[in-house]
């Protein structure tokens, strides 16, 4: 049992190098996981594939074993040092990312692949579990913000590696480069980071043993807020990472973009602009949650509505400026539901359950949205590919801002949802 939280046993900036280090990791995991999208044409041309396949390997099988191999980590998190295990985590990711580098075949490359979902299914739920140990709830959805930046960091330092080195070099050498910093990023982990007591912020303990997988999956599926929250999430996850994986392809192949001009413009767009608005969307959600529970969730409805007319006229232009200038906001709004639904999730389940409670949601999100949104928008562009040629890519795409209008109306229920329980006490 976890000893009783001592007052002042972890400072402001104890607190603060915690979750800097934390969005470091995570930071290092979109690298290695979004890289794909800007090497995709190259990767298809060198190992002579289709686009299903490219979708297969950018999405569904990394996945596949990235969101079923969460659950045992979760578990395991819920009961051991969640410090050491994204050690172990963030050092087999990128191990396996320089080994995609040294694949020669599709069948070696898609092993590589598999090998850094096993490495990053160890990471996010310990990490959603400590954040929460160490800010309150009314500061979560901020700190969680925080922490999902390295999304947009991670996506911003993916394409600019992935584009400019392949340009340099290879798209071989990109993957090397990106995996060899990972190492480092582990043992900063393991010799900086201290573990902190469970259930710390709240000044209390976990009384009971994590409790089985069953028991938190029976908690989240009775709760209309945490079923919102995994439904909205698992929509905007499925567009959001069709749209990463995807659209630098799409600029490379229909607009005849350089892989690193193509690489450093969706920096901006992805990086830098979804940064701000990652960010800008929990600490929101925080401050206006003071007036109304409900904008916990209604920030995340009035991003993605805005988004999806926008990105539907973005990929009707024919311009690559316009193109890319009608993508400003929707890329700086599709991760707006990142920082608001992880702290949902994190304050509306027990803090024994916290860590699997997390992964339970990324199971969902990430097998529907990272496994099956590229591939879907792979298999829409192989289909259409005889009658419409390079354009294919276009209406795979367009489906995807659609899906970001479904995902806004879930976030719309959310709040209400939200909102009742707030008057309801």
């Amino acid at each position: 049992m976890t000893e009783p939280p001592q007052p002042g046993l972890i400072s402001p900036r104890q607190r603060a190098y915690t979750l800097g280090v934390l969005v470091l990791v995570f930071t290092s995991s979109h690298v290695d996981r979004q890289i794909v999208g800007i090497l995709g044409q190259a990767i298809k041309e060198s190992l002579q594939i289709s686009d299903t396949q490219l979708g297969v390997l950018s999405g569904i099988m990394f996945a596949v074993f990235y969101a079923t191999l969460g659950m045992p980590m979760a578990m395991w998190a819920d009961r051991g040092n969640r410090r050491n295990i994204i050690t172990l985590s963030v050092a087999l990711w990128s191990a396996m990312t320089v080994a995609c580098g040294l694949a020669q075949s599709y069948a070696q490359m898609l092993l590589a692949r598999i090998g850094v979902g096993v490495g990053e299914a160890g990471s996010n739920p310990p990490s959603h579990s400590i954040i929460a140990d160490l800010y309150a709830p009314h500061e979560r959805a901020t700190a969680m913000s925080v922490f999902a930046l390295g999304v947009n960091v991670g996506i911003m330092l993916g394409y600019l590696i992935g584009g400019w080195v392949n340009e340099w070099l290879d798209w071989r050498w990109a993957f090397i480069v990106a995996g060899v910093p990972g190492l480092l990023i582990a043992a900063v982990v393991r010799f900086t980071v201290r573990e902190p007591p469970r259930g710390y912020v709240e000044q209390r303990t976990a009384q009971v043993q994590a409790p089985p997988f069953l028991a938190v999956l029976r908690t989240m599926t009775a709760s209309p807020i945490l079923r919102q929250v995994v439904l909205g999430g698992t929509l905007a996850a499925f567009a959001g990472y069709a749209l990463v994986i995807w659209v630098p392809v799409y600029l490379v192949r229909v607009h005849q973009m350089g892989t690193g001009a193509a690489g450093s413009t969706l920096a901006l767009l992805v990086g830098l602009g979804g940064g701000f608005g990652t960010f800008m969307a929990g600490w929101l959600a925080d401050r206006l949650a003071r007036r109304s529970e409900g904008w916990r969730a209604w920030v995340v409805t009035v991003a993605l509505a805005t988004a999806m007319p926008l990105a539907i006229v973005a990929f009707l232009q024919q311009g690559t400026l316009a193109t890319i200038l009608w993508f400003v906001l929707p890329a700086m709004l599709v991760g707006a539901y990142i920082g608001p639904g992880f702290a949902i999730v994190q304050s509306y389940i027990p803090l024994e359950m916290r860590a699997v409670a997390a992964a339970i949601n990324l199971f969902i999100v990430n097998i529907v949205g990272l496994g099956l949104g590229p591939f879907t928008v792979g298999l829409i562009s192989d289909q259409l590919a005889a009658s419409q040629g390079v354009d294919s890519l276009r209406y795979g795409l367009l489906a995807m801002a659609l899906v970001l209008g479904w995902s806004a109306l879930h976030y719309l229920r959310l709040g209400v949802l939200l909102q009742r329980q707030a008057k309801s006490g």
